[in-house]
């Protein structure tokens, strides 16, 4: 199986996962809801080391880099802002991650975009640069729970299951003949 199509089916699944748990849980406390909003960039900080390893390292892969860095960055940031500032310290964290990780995300795709299935992977990341100045804003008024940013990962889980399934079923394109 070709690796990254695999590995856009594990992220497919995490995500869906994520939500599932935020939905289960959901009103979640807010112990339960700060530890799934940390969770959430840290899985994504290690599924952005682990696809920067497969396709040739971190310092071949710089969009992958930093958006670890960041994922780390914002995990930590994370239980801090749900301590000074609650669920809208919480979200304002969120947003600017979902802000960031979207641009290197939506990078990322651009420069991979001749390895196939990468329009659902720079779309993803458009969007994800949107939410999070979406979820910024809102943060600053009455910030969103736990369960309103569940549709933000479910819709990166899609993309990511999108892009497998077209790196699964895409028909190999023909080799140019040679005269």
């Amino acid at each position: 199986m070709n690796p990254l199509r695999s590995f856009y089916y594990l992220r497919a699944g995490v995500a869906f996962a994520w939500v599932a748990a935020v939905l289960l849980s959901a009103p979640a406390p807010v112990p339960l809801a700060a530890a799934l909003l940390v969770v959430y960039p840290a899985w994504d900080a290690m599924a952005n080391v682990i696809d920067a390893r497969r396709s040739g390292g971190l310092q071949a892969n710089p969009g992958q880099k930093f958006n670890a860095l960041v994922s780390v960055i914002t995990a930590m940031a994370m239980a801090v802002a749900f301590v000074l500032r609650g669920n809208a310290g919480g979200v304002l964290v969120f947003g600017a991650w979902a802000l960031l990780a979207g641009l290197f995300q939506l990078a990322v795709g651009i420069r991979r975009r001749k390895l196939g299935g990468q329009v659902f992977m720079m779309i993803s990341g458009a969007q994800s640069a949107l939410a999070g100045v979406v979820f910024i804003v809102q943060s600053f008024g009455v910030a969103p729970g736990l369960a309103q940013l569940a549709p933000y990962a479910g819709f990166g889980g899609l993309y990511f299951l999108l892009s497998a399934l077209w790196l699964t079923f895409r028909k190999p394109r023909p080799s140019p003949l040679t005269p």
